[in-house]
């Protein structure tokens, strides 16, 4: 049997089509607090045929994610493509109890030492002098989401479908 992908590809779109969606504001209050819960993502990274997913902690601030990171292979592929994909999620719990999102958007790296750098330190309450003292810089990550989907099985107790999208 030969593989169908675009129709696997298709399924939750044309699923989704028919979905009870939750108004927008709402929808992003119930989306801030799953990840206002949550502290660590998995950061997809990728160019041509090199592709990483990173377990980094994040941050989250004026609408952004903001991850620091002493370096390694991602960079690789952020030279070249921006574009990366974050996942949150909750552990498994079975099918009535489903929690996780991914949010695709741009990253940027923060100058180091900038006053935004500075400010996220402050926020995390980081001593500029512990980083300071390291033999070189983290690396800062700010990462603003263009989309987020989300799937949260709460949301069916609201009379909402579980699986919702919110393009920024």
């Amino acid at each position: 049997m030969e593989m169908d992908f675009e129709r696997a590809a298709e399924y939750w779109e044309k699923k989704d089509a028919d979905a009870k969606q939750m108004e927008r504001d709402a929808l992003f209050a119930e989306m801030e607090k799953f990840i206002g819960a949550h502290n660590t993502c998995a950061l997809a990274t990728g160019c041509g045929d090199f592709v990483r997913c990173t377990p980094i902690e994040y941050s989250y601030r004026e609408g952004k994610f903001w991850m620091l990171s002493e370096g390694g292979q991602k960079f690789r592929a952020l030279e070249k493509n921006r574009n990366v994909c974050l996942a949150i999620f909750d552990s498994y719990g079975g099918f009535g109890n489903l929690g996780g999102m991914q949010i695709t958007g741009t990253a940027e790296l923060v100058e180091p030492w900038s006053a935004e750098y500075r400010n996220h330190l402050a926020a995390k309450k980081i001593p500029e002098e512990a980083l300071r003292g390291l033999a070189h810089p983290m690396y800062l990550l700010r990462v603003t989401p263009a989309r987020i989907d989300f799937l949260c099985s709460a949301l069916r107790q609201q009379g909402f479908d579980p699986r919702q999208h919110l393009t920024f």
